[in-house]
């Protein structure tokens, strides 16, 4: 699915079904040449058609690849980790240990329980390579409070040196897909810390609509419901039993 909001008013402008290159492009032809080129930034995740469809068809317009996109490939990360950590553990003990570890590898540390710390500070004094991970994941977060672009590129660039020296090879594809979108990371320090939030948020919401929908067949109609989930009155209302195909 491929949605477009208004970033300056978070406004759902336009819904169509697929995430391919022809999508996204058959709604910015729809532009008028005026307007293409106004526009300044777009705010979107880190799909290669998506790319490419703005690039040809918005000359003026910066890329920008928010926090969420980037700490959710890292937290990914960090789940997959975790599972091979656990199936790599010989004693019982340590299964113990990793069990049940991920919400407290994952959440902010300011926000855990006394008793959740201690069990996070056991974990990691114990299994190194999820020490190392969990470290690299909270010094992630020093990147994006640079307030300018060239502060961001230096706290990117310095990040990927500390976690390049790492012998983890998962952290090493993470450094190189940064490295890629350098750019358009480091761009949100250039648009008042723009990000796609509002499109996230929709995300969630339309995900909720499709199970509660069972599915659906009616592609048009589903993207009628879509639509009426930015109007507030509308959004209570029920939704008829229909399948998805």
């Amino acid at each position: 699915m491929t949605v477009v909001y208004d970033m300056d008013n978070g406004q759902l402008i336009w819904v169509e079904h697929g995430r391919a290159h022809r999508v996204l492009e058959s709604f910015l032809t729809q532009l008028t040449e005026q307007t293409a080129q106004g526009i300044q930034a777009v705010a979107m995740d880190m799909g290669k058609a998506y790319q490419k469809a703005v690039r040809e068809n918005l000359p003026n317009a910066d890329i920008v690849f928010d926090r969420f996109h980037v700490v959710q490939q890292f937290s990914q990360l960090i789940r997959r980790e975790r599972s091979y950590e656990f199936k790599k553990a010989l004693c019982r003990e340590d299964k113990s240990l990793i069990k049940g570890s991920l919400y407290l590898l994952l959440k902010n540390p300011d926000r855990l329980s006394e008793n959740q710390t201690d069990k996070l500070k056991m974990l990691l004094k114990a299994n190194r390579r999820l020490n190392e991970i969990y470290v690299l994941k909270e010094q992630l977060k020093s990147i994006w409070r640079a307030e300018i672009y060239l502060r961001m590129t230096y706290r990117l660039d310095a990040w990927c040196q500390l976690a390049n020296a790492t012998k983890i090879l998962s952290v090493k594809g993470f450094v190189s897909m940064l490295q890629d979108h350098k750019e358009g990371i480091c761009t949100f320090a250039k648009y008042d810390r723009l990000t796609s939030a509002i499109i996230e948020a929709g995300n969630v919401s339309i995900g909720l609509l499709r199970r509660r929908a069972r599915g659906i067949r009616d592609t048009e109609y589903f993207k009628l419901k879509i639509k009426q989930l930015s109007v507030p009155e509308v959004n209570s209302m029920s939704y008829p039993s229909v399948k998805l195909t």
